[in-house]
């Protein structure tokens, strides 16, 4: 057969190829402008405007009035119910027929009364498929309803994505209409499509890419977009291209679909719940019609939101996780920060989310995802994709970085080619993750993303493409693990350091109902040992638990959500105080006798002797001698302790200020400004007694003021700055700082379960990213036989340089929350001189003291005082006692060794316990581990920073 000459110029063929397809330019004879044929009005289209988010069925009884295509309507965060009345003309008979919906915000198709299909135009679904083949058994008129919300698939930020939302923005519907779908058109739009990035992609001097050049220009040549009898052999020519096959050697790429969807972010919660429904029943129509693709999804409350208000969809999800297709992964409740929560509420999120996952799909997940302040860490690592990642204690997990950096992949050659080039470990593990669909705010994956990936499987010159899951891929890594290297300590995240301050209130009310609910747990744990007649309140702490679970999502405790999002968030945290609060004092109640004096509850297992109120009584204390530490000097030379600061927040180059809720910018550094100018001199509040305190305020600027009481206590060895601010500034920080006279290479700072050390100097790239790092309850800067800690109740952000310690306080961003942190904030922070190591000096224990209250309660006066535990060693702390949930006579008790040291301690304990066993996370009994009861009580060994849980049989 004759071929005319192909054009040596490569700009010209390509050129000529992509507008064969383009949207834009020769639509009207090219091969795009082929895809819809026959197009058909709806029969009549009504609407009805709510300002809340109702039910189907309320929904269905309402009056909808006559709306016409293009006609505006809103505002912000309200939903436009749609009733659609269409007839398919009978000529359709044998045709795929599409109703197509073209609108600028989110959608739900019902039919039927059920959810059928999510419309998303930024996610590339902008039809209902009425019929695959129109059958006169079909219906032919159908009535649909379609819930369309106002707002988009990033919300409704004004100018920008990551902006406050615009709460007036108007919405429209641009197209609705009933078109006959050319399927053969859409398979060879994704031919060409695939081969023209495959040209521009592998570039001039890969042999493919000429190859998939010449095969595209064929393909034009014998293309007649008016003559589909062309298609068959235009396509052929395209098969014969992907069906050559790669060597053994290729890069084998798992792709799994995926829909990333923010539980809370630039919407608040109760969007998230149609998100989830949209998303998912869309996921639930591709499995129908492509048995091999697989789903995988995270995050338990989303099912359970998804089960309360969709019970159809999740009997339908229940059935296709049977089938292996839609995948539970993660294990947690929510995808929550990876920083700020406690060690105790990262236990509680696995403890919830297996649970709920065995309990509605008897399964539980084998994997997680990690995240870290607002993003998940699927970013570049500097040395490897695939490792083991070892922990304080010395465990091991093996680590999958996905090479791709992205967790909403669209399938295409770029995907699969810069997922095969940045995985740094093609050596030692030739197999990388893959994950597609549309995501953050939800989408999933389209037809055309399984599509791609479906004629890719094996083509020569791109890596290999398997419909995979987690559990195959880390199957596959486990094979070639004895290969990896591993990576030891935090895996630090360079961006996002603002998160460790913003929105303050969100960060207090986490910490505060943590300790409430560790303290109505113990309090109601030996209410119950006392008294078998007590009702533990297990119902109404798991919904407790689980707000709180809720709020530490990645875009809600780092405070990167938006306004309407913290005042959800905040609405949470006080009915966690009303409701904790209210258990709290009947659990005290059991445990005291009914009687008008007053007795104390100490829920930490050491004593404690504290200041809870104020005493009258003769003599002051010597302010001074709380800083005799053997002629130790504290504060730097000619430095001032306790430095309020008030710092511009700066943008790198390139960077949006729309970010400043979650970005940091060290050169704030360089505009760090003291606040000095005095609005209240110092004061003496009280100079008796038991407690010597001062007062004083600053002003900040014209707008905000500080004022603070230095107080010190009795045999407490921290002084405490009880600190109020009036906030209402704009992009600025507010920090403090304590430049001490310690020399010392290392910090230390409080993390979940333990500690770990940072730098303090600047030596490498990597040191500069830490000039703002995160820690809890205390840091710690010591030299040999001294030292200072910074103790706080509530905050995270820390910054340690050379000997100048900070703690971050408040900060003012705008974006994407306006208003975030405006307001009056109430916060205590301490520092503490020691000597010796902060093991010895006791500072992890003083920092449990100073946010832990002691609870008053009444008690007759001859109440005698009883000990439930204690431990013999200050290195293991017992962090938890609480029922165990599957077992009423029973108690779970979690301890941790604190120090980093290898150590041997006994638990006692006063109440009757008649046997114990180790037992894990998720609560299940050990049956080889039992636990030797004796009189002096349970002798246990631990490593450094062991976790160690217990199950207590009463």
């Amino acid at each position: 057969m004759f071929h005319q000459p192909v054009l040596k110029n490569r700009r010209t063929l390509l050129e000529r190829a992509e507008k064969f397809v383009s949207d834009i330019y020769f639509t009207d004879c090219n091969l795009r402008g082929r895809l819809y044929g026959d197009s058909f009005p709806l029969e009549s289209l009504g609407s009805f405007l709510s300002p809340k988010r109702i039910t189907f069925t309320e929904a269905s009884e309402q009056i909808f009035a006559p709306h016409k295509v293009g006609d505006t309507f809103g505002p912000t965060w309200w939903t436009c119910w749609f009733k659609v009345t269409l007839k398919i003309p009978e000529s359709w008979r044998g045709k795929e027929v599409h109703l197509l919906w073209e609108s600028d915000g989110e959608s739900m198709v019902w039919r039927d009364g059920q959810p059928v299909q999510g419309l998303t135009k930024d996610g590339e679904k902008t039809s209902y498929i009425l019929s695959d083949c129109l059958k006169d058994e079909e219906p032919h008129s159908v009535t649909l309803y379609i819930e369309m919300v106002c707002n988009g698939l990033f919300g409704a930020g004004q100018g920008s994505m990551i902006a406050p939302p615009d709460p007036n923005r108007k919405f429209s519907l641009q197209r609705a209409e009933l078109v006959v779908f050319n399927r053969a058109v859409r398979e060879l739009l994704t031919d060409f499509e695939l081969l023209i990035d495959i040209v521009k992609e592998l570039g001039e001097g890969e042999q493919r890419g000429f190859q998939a050049l010449f095969t595209v220009n064929e393909m034009v040549n014998l293309c007649d977009p008016s003559d589909p009898s062309t298609f068959s052999k235009t396509r052929s020519l395209a098969k014969n291209f992907f069906s050559q096959r790669n060597g053994e050697s290729q890069h084998t790429v798992h792709a799994m679909g995926h829909c990333h969807i923010d539980s809370a972010w630039l919407w608040p919660y109760e969007e998230t719940i149609r998100k989830c429904g949209r998303s998912w029943v869309t996921v639930i129509r591709l499995m129908e019609k492509n048995p091999e693709f697989v789903f995988t999804c995270s995050q338990a409350q989303q099912f359970h939101w998804v089960k309360n208000w969709y019970p159809g969809l999740f009997s339908q999800i229940q059935n296709y996780v049977k089938k292996g297709q839609f995948i539970p992964v993660g294990g947690t409740w929510v995808e929550m920060d990876g920083n700020l929560p406690s060690g105790e509420s990262m236990v509680r999120q696995f403890l919830e989310g297996q649970r709920f996952f065995n309990q509605e799909f008897g399964m539980y997940c084998k994997e997680v995802g990690i995240h870290s302040a607002i993003q998940p860490i699927l970013i570049p690592f500097s040395k490897h994709n695939t490792f083991f990642w070892e922990g304080l204690d010395g465990s091991k997990v093996v680590t999958h970085f996905p090479p791709g950096n992205s967790y909403e992949m669209k399938g295409k050659i770029e995907d699969l080619l810069r997922t095969m080039k940045n995985n740094k470990d093609k050596g030692r593990a030739n197999h990388s993750a893959l994950l597609f669909g549309f995501g953050d705010g939800g989408g999933g994956p389209t037809q055309l993303m399984l599509d791609r990936l479906n004629r890719l499987t094996n083509t020569d010159g791109l890596p290999k493409v398997q419909m995979s899951s987690p559990d195959k891929l880390f199957s596959q890594l486990q094979v070639d693990s004895s290969l990896l290297c591993t990576w030891t300590g935090e895996l630090f995240l360079e961006l996002h350091n603002g998160t460790y301050t913003t929105l303050a209130q969100i960060k207090k009310g986490n910490r505060q109902c943590e300790i409430l609910l560790h303290d109505v747990e113990v309090a109601s744990s030996l209410a119950l040992s006392r008294d078998r007649t007590f009702q533990y309140p297990v119902e109404k702490l798991q919904e407790l638990w689980r707000l709180l679970l809720l709020n530490q999502f990645h875009d809600v405790i780092p405070g990167s959500c938006i306004e309407m999002v913290e005042k959800d968030a905040l609405r949470y945290y006080k009915d966690i105080r009303s409701d904790g609060t209210a258990l709290l004092h009947v659990a005290c109640g059991a445990l005291g006798s009914k009687g008008t004096s007053a007795g104390v509850f100490n829920s930490l297992p050491w004593e404690r002797h504290e200041v809870i109120q104020v005493q009258d009584g003769a003599g002051k204390p010597d302010l001074g001698m709380w800083y005799d530490y053997n002629d130790y000097i504290v504060a730097s030379q000619n430095r001032t302790l306790n430095l309020i600061l008030s710092d511009l927040c700066c943008f790198s180059s390139g960077q949006s200020p729309q970010l400043c809720a979650g970005i940091l910018d060290m050169r704030t550094e360089s505009y760090r400004k003291p606040v000095l100018e005095v609005v209240q001199p110092v004061h003496v509040v009280s100079s008796g007694g038991l407690r010597g305190s001062v007062s004083f305020t600053l002003r900040i600027s014209d707008k905000s003021v500080i004022t603070q009481d230095i107080i010190m206590d009795a045999m407490c060895p921290y002084i405490k700055f009880e600190t109020e601010v009036k906030w209402k500034e704009s992009h600025k920080f507010l920090k403090v700082e304590f430049p001490v006279r310690v020399h010392s290479p290392n910090a230390t700072y409080e993390i979940q379960f333990g500690h770990l050390q940072r730098p303090t100097h600047r030596n490498t790239s990597w040191d500069w990213a830490r000039f703002e790092v995160w820690g809890h309850k205390w840091a710690d800067l010591s030299e040999h036989n001294f030292g200072v800690a910074l103790l706080n109740d509530c905050k995270y952000g820390y910054s340690v340089h050379k000997n100048t310690m900070t703690l971050s306080l408040l900060r003012a961003p705008k974006a994407p929350h306006a208003n975030a942190d405006m307001g009056t904030h109430h916060f205590t922070y301490a520092v503490m001189p020691h000597t010796g190591s902060f093991q010895d000096a006791s500072v992890i224990r003083y920092s449990y003291n100073l946010n832990f209250p002691l609870r008053l309660i009444q008690c007759t006066p001859d109440t005698v005082t009883w000990s439930a535990f204690s431990v013999s060693t200050e290195a293991i702390i017992l962090e938890t006692i609480k029922r165990a949930e599957d077992h009423s006579g029973a108690l779970v008790v979690r301890l941790y060794e604190s120090h980093g040291s290898s150590v041997t301690a006994t638990l006692s304990t006063t109440l009757p316990l008649k046997e114990a066993w180790h037992c894990d996370l998720l609560e299940r009994q050990d049956h080889t581990q039992p636990v030797s009861v004796s009189s002096g009580g349970i002798t246990l060994s631990f490593s450094p920073f062991q976790i160690v849980s217990l199950l207590l049989i009463m």
